[in-house]
């Protein structure tokens, strides 16, 4: 061959060097395409998949630019120009949540309804001005989503009529539902569902004429209250802590049917934001059965009811509330020690601390 083994393997070397850099070379070229005609790429303004609301929009006047149109040039204030949050800001109508909402009235299959919903909430919250400048009769639309066959839908309905439940003008329409609402929390037993209806309901102030069918659903509330989704459960206390307030409620609250390890709700281990949570709920059920009015009528009660279980002979809430005075996490410290006043004190004898004599304590068992 004329060439020593040393110069050869040199020589190979060399060229397999060239061809790596080349391939380099090559990939890095490719790359750069890529991310160029990625950057050029948009979806069109007008389609049947959900509008994304930081995308460009035409203004008034003005023709949606084609797909393939190039990139909007940057705006003096760092960003594309005509972005729909842009428009919001300079006191322009970007149509965006219009243009969803009308297209909510077309017939649309579920997974495309349940985008276009998701898309309304967050507009709803990020467009301020159009939220606002919608009409009643757009609720109404939304309330029609509640009866939608599919449950994803019903929770994106649910999810945009919380968000347009922070607009005063529209809450006594969306009051409305709150039947409804409460239907569906009470008959499906799905946790997204049951996190968006309650979320939507401690976002409103219920009417009386409400408390019949509050009643009829409080078996379930007390349900979702002893599962194991957490986020399920907080929305659950809350809503019944808000409920133990009223006076013709108290009673059907109290005689609730639970599970014989209710009292698992105050285990240390449970997390801090559902312990404050149950901790409030129990401080309002104390001081609500030891209001004068409340204990000038004599209760029954049944054996497996809440009342047996906090409040009962036999109850343990001493213990766990206890445990809690020392948790690591103050608030519920703090909660934990009111609750054991509250069960110490009635309330009216907590209000004339001159006059009061001693109640039955709950916690001579552990003093």
């Amino acid at each position: 061959m004329g060439k020593s083994i040393p110069q050869y393997l040199g020589q190979l070397d060399i060229r397999k060097s060239v061809v790596s850099l080349a391939t380099g070379a090559g990939a890095i070229y490719l790359l750069y395409k890529a991310i160029k005609a990625g950057i050029k790429c948009k979806p069109p303004l007008y389609s049947n998949s959900p509008i994304c609301i930081a995308r460009e929009c035409p203004g008034p006047g003005e023709r949606a630019l084609p797909q393939e149109a190039p990139a909007p040039e940057a705006s003096a204030v760092g960003g594309p120009k005509g972005l729909a949050v842009e428009r919001e800001r300079h006191g322009r109508d970007s149509g965006e949540l219009r243009r969803l909402l009308n297209s909510l009235e077309c017939k649309q299959d579920e997974y495309a309804k349940s985008m276009i919903l998701h898309s309304i909430t967050r507009c709803v919250y990020l467009l301020e001005a159009e939220a606002s400048a919608c009409t009643t009769d757009d609720i109404v639309l939304l309330g029609y989503m509640l009866d939608d066959k599919d449950n994803s839908v019903k929770t994106q309905a649910l999810n945009t009529l919380k968000a347009f439940s922070g607009i005063r003008k529209f809450r006594l329409k969306i009051q409305e539902h709150s039947i409804k609402v409460l239907e569906l929390i009470s008959t499906i037993w799905d946790t997204e569902l049951h996190i968006a209806g309650l979320r939507l309901l401690n976002n409103l102030p219920l009417p009386d004429y409400v408390h019949p069918q509050l009643r009829r659903v409080m078996p379930a509330l007390m349900e979702i209250l002893q599962s194991d989704y957490i986020l399920a459960q907080v929305q659950a206390v809350r809503l019944l802590s808000y409920l133990a307030q009223k006076n013709d409620l108290l009673y059907d609250i109290l005689n609730c049917q639970v599970h014989s390890n209710f009292l698992n709700l105050f285990q240390p281990t449970q997390p801090g934001s559902l312990l404050y949570e149950v901790l409030v709920f129990a401080e309002r059920l104390s001081e609500g059965r030891n209001a004068p009015h409340y204990r000038a009528v004599k209760w029954h009660y049944n054996e497996q009811s809440l009342s047996e279980s906090l409040f009962g002979e036999e109850s343990r809430l001493a213990d766990r509330l206890l445990a809690l005075v020392i948790h690591p996490e103050e608030e519920v410290q703090i909660q934990a020690c009111k609750v054991i006043v509250s069960l110490q004190y009635p309330q009216d004898l907590r209000a004339r601390p001159s006059s009061c004599q001693p109640s039955r304590s709950y916690f001579k068992n552990t003093e």
